[in-house]
């Protein structure tokens, strides 16, 4: 994993704002630099982790302490900005969310994998849910001690499809029951589909089949918020890339991941989506 970047890939410029800062001023004046500085600072380190990888590095962190910031319909327009300016070159996804929406998560793994080839994602603590369906559209999972995925069975108002799904809801309510049946079907499919085209080409259909009935029924986690770690990710079949906590890298990450869970719940955003120059955050609507 630890590829070094060409000296190409790094300019001067960029090259003197390496994380922690040296004896360089900012670049920028200095009322406007404090002003942003949070941001500044994040997408120094960005830079620093994508000399160490060779990779782009974009963020899509989402404040999980409030339900606003579950995945929605706007999600694709703020990652089509991002991937904007990463052209041709692989691409990894830092992605901290709850879940949410399983038609928003189709058209964001559709966006992203009509704009990158080669697309990874970094869990440096959380993508839960549908937020886990993202990462079963990469080659691979990056994924820290701390870093956790979660089952992708769908919930309508907090209870699981596969209950709302039974036949004994057929009768008093049809439509919810056929709902639930829908639901479930639309997440299995999806899933079964991400990991036949992506991580899991070329294994056996049984043993994929398998994989998606763990994560989508709650016959193997009874809970929708399981944790699901990297050992248990790795025995599931997942391509996932574990890094030690005295790993250079990872404590990079990991320093990143708090800048930004300290940053957005301070400021009380939604979510944040930004790149090594390009910043969106998302603030809830008063």
């Amino acid at each position: 994993m630890h590829i070094k970047a060409s000296p190409h890939q790094v300019s001067t410029e960029e090259s003197k704002e390496r994380f922690p800062r040296g004896r360089e001023l900012p670049t920028q004046s200095p009322l406007f630099w404090v002003g942003q500085k949070d941001r500044y600072l994040r997408q120094i380190l960005i830079r620093d982790i994508e000399a160490t990888t060779g990779r782009r590095l974009i963020v899509w962190f989402a404040n999980r302490l409030k339900p606003e910031a579950n995945i929605d319909a706007g999600d694709p327009v703020y990652l089509t900005e991002l991937f904007g300016d990463v052209g041709d070159e692989p691409v990894d996804l830092m992605l901290e969310t709850n879940g949410g929406s399983t038609d928003s998560t189709e058209a964001v793994v559709s966006l992203i994998q009509s704009l990158s080839s080669d697309f990874r994602v970094v869990v440096a603590n959380a993508a839960k849910s549908n937020g886990t369906l993202i990462c079963l559209a990469a080659k691979g999972i990056v994924m820290g001690p701390p870093s956790e995925l979660g089952p992708i069975d769908p919930q309508i108002n907090g209870v699981p499809c596969t209950i709302w799904s039974m036949p004994e809801v057929a009768q008093p309510n049809f439509a919810l029951q056929q709902l639930a049946i829908r639901a479930l079907q639309q997440s299995k499919k999806l899933a079964s589909a991400l990991l036949t085209t992506g991580m899991m080409n070329g294994k056996d259909p049984q043993h994929i089949a398998e994989v998606v009935e763990k994560l989508a029924t709650g016959n193997t986690y009874f809970s929708h918020g399981s944790a699901i770690d990297h050992r248990e990710a790795s025995q599931l079949g997942l391509n996932v890339e574990h890094l030690q906590s005295e790993d250079e890298l990872w404590q990079r990450i990991w320093l990143l991941y708090c800048m930004y869970e300290h940053d957005v719940r301070a400021a009380e955003y939604l979510k944040v989506f930004e790149g090594r120059s390009r910043s969106l955050a998302v603030s809830a609507s008063l």
